[in-house]
């Protein structure tokens, strides 16, 4: 028996709850692994509140970081014992321990702790496509980057910087700006006080910038666009403040032929070997110091509601962990 955060309805955080799971032995292709350590993210929140829609009752959870306990028929690449993380899907990571898929858990080295990839894998993978899988940037480029002091951001801003990619944040607090800023950002606004989009032409002398990775959505996305240079990628890879609204394509032709993509981590990671390619990327930024990652919040599991209240109203900085 694992104790697993469940829902059997869409809605706020008072949907979940904490059950008794009885979970097995894993199957072909799968393994279970005991967590030490679960990631919250706001995929989270788009599932428990129906945005992403789950086939219910389900489990909750994207990402976490244990030891390998069992392994089924045809899993080459994990054993008994191995230290691992992943993030994956179907959700589940909200628990004592689960049966899943295989391929897409990493052997964990051991340079990096449990707290550390529980925090970082779904994150820092998408940052590792965000830069390297969706549209050319090179040293010298300039991105937009939105919740520059968030989980996701962070990374970011520390990619950027050992890449020499210059890197404009935005955040919600002076505080935030700041944290950013330490972390690489090249320059920071405060999104709350300033006309951020304004201030983006200013820092480009009205050029714009080469690429936009916008997790916020609805709230940042005309701006966002007002931002670019011609020709310049657009990147929506999340809703923070709800989905983008419908737009008339010939809106991205006017604004100087621009280009746009709504990426998932989880169509990069579905071929085995690419997902280990870019998780060994993400190790060697965070083993050779390149990448920190910050964890400023840690609840309990059973405290996972409060969690949810936190990083949905937005009172988070950097990573958040629930705690086994």
């Amino acid at each position: 028996m694992a104790k697993t955060v469940m829902i059997e309805r869409s809605g706020g955080s008072e949907v979940m709850a904490l059950c008794e799971l009885d979970i097995g032995a894993p199957d072909p292709g799968e393994v279970r692994i005991a967590h030490k350590t679960c990631g919250l993210n706001f995929i989270d929140i788009y599932q428990r509140s129906g945005l992403y829609p789950l086939e219910l009752p389900h489990a909750l959870g994207m990402e976490a970081a244990g030891v390998i306990e069992a392994v089924g028929a045809g899993v080459n690449h994990l054993k008994p014992g191995d230290r691992a993380a992943y993030a994956a899907t179907p959700p589940g990571a909200y628990a004592e321990a689960r049966v899943m898929p295989a391929a897409q858990v990493c052997q964990l080295p051991d340079g990096i702790s449990f707290d550390e990839a529980a925090a970082m894998m779904l994150k820092g993978m998408t940052v590792e496509y965000l830069f390297h899988r969706t549209t050319p940037i090179a040293k010298g480029d300039t991105v937009l980057f939105h919740a520059a002091a968030g989980g996701v951001g962070l990374i970011a801003c520390q990619w950027a910087r050992s890449e020499g990619i210059t890197l404009i944040g935005t955040a919600g607090t002076d505080e935030k700006c700041a944290l950013a800023l330490a972390h690489g950002a090249t320059h920071c606004i405060n999104y709350q006080t300033e006309d951020w989009a304004a201030q983006v032409q200013e820092l480009t002398q009205g050029q714009g910038v080469d690429v936009v990775m916008d997790a916020v959505g609805a709230d940042t996305f005309e701006g966002s666009l007002d931002s670019l240079k011609p020709l310049g990628m657009m990147i929506s890879f999340g809703n923070a403040s709800g989905p983008v609204r419908p737009f008339n394509l010939a809106v991205l032709a006017q604004k100087g032929s621009l280009k746009i993509t709504r990426p998932t981590l989880f169509a990069h990671i579905n071929d085995r070997a690419t997902c280990q390619d870019m998780a060994d990327h993400l190790f060697s930024k965070v083993l050779s110091g390149d990448v920190k990652i910050r964890i400023d919040q840690r609840f309990p599991l059973q405290d996972v509601r409060a969690a949810h209240d936190a990083l949905e109203a937005r009172r988070t900085t950097g990573s958040t962990v629930l705690e086994i």
